[in-house]
């Protein structure tokens, strides 16, 4: 009997050096919606100052992977894969998750968040699926995003993380909030309106660099 030629964790075997830097922009994410859930629980800002923090990493780690790949001439469908879907955690679900801790927690919140989540998904697809027929020259390089980055969502934490440096959070957000029908709404959520639509601009058109 031929005896298999497949290892133990081979998959992770044939992760390139960029691929864990991906990893890490996940980790980044997964921690600030743990961090996020925390501070709900402790009511400890320091928790919400961390998860707020975890946003600029994941940004980071985010751009290193991508140069890392282009400079060792590694990249694969599998790293792209990776790449959208730690975006998708760390910043379409992690800022989502901090809007919420941070009270934007009423009925019309909670549609604007998920439409920013939804949103995020869907650009990320849409990139992932004309990524070639973006690509203008022999590089294969896109010049160009159509609708503004998800990374971009890194401004909403930074805003939540100003929010609780001025103490307010909960009830005293900016802008308030009022009853809208049958559901709260604070109008600080409109700012998650406002970066899922321009993520899914088709005609809002951002240079890649």
């Amino acid at each position: 009997m031929q005896r298999s030629a497949t290892r133990h964790f081979s998959m992770v075997r044939d992760f390139h050096l960029a691929d864990f830097f991906t990893l890490g922009n996940a980790a980044c994410g997964v921690g600030a919606i743990l961090l996020a859930m925390l501070y709900m629980a402790s009511g400890a800002k320091v928790h919400l100052y961390f998860a707020a923090a975890l946003a600029p990493a994941a940004f980071i780690l985010d751009v290193l992977d991508g140069r890392i790949a282009r400079a060792r001439h590694q990249h694969s469908a599998l790293g792209r894969e990776l790449d959208s879907l730690s975006d998708v955690i760390s910043f379409g679900v992690a800022p989502a998750a901090l809007g919420f801790a941070a009270g934007v927690q009423g009925g019309w919140d909670a549609a604007a968040l998920i439409y920013f989540v939804c949103c995020g998904v869907s650009r990320l697809a849409r990139y992932n699926v004309t990524a070639e027929e973006l690509a203008s020259d022999e590089s294969g390089k896109v010049k160009y995003f159509e609708g503004t980055p998800i990374p971009t969502s890194v401004l909403l934490t930074a805003i939540l993380a100003f929010a609780a440096w001025q103490d307010r959070l909960g009830d005293r957000l900016w802008g308030g909030s009022f009853e809208l029908g049958p559901w709260q709404f604070h109008p600080l959520a409109l700012l998650f309106v406002l970066s899922g639509s321009l993520m899914i601009s088709k005609t809002l058109r951002i240079p890649k660099l």
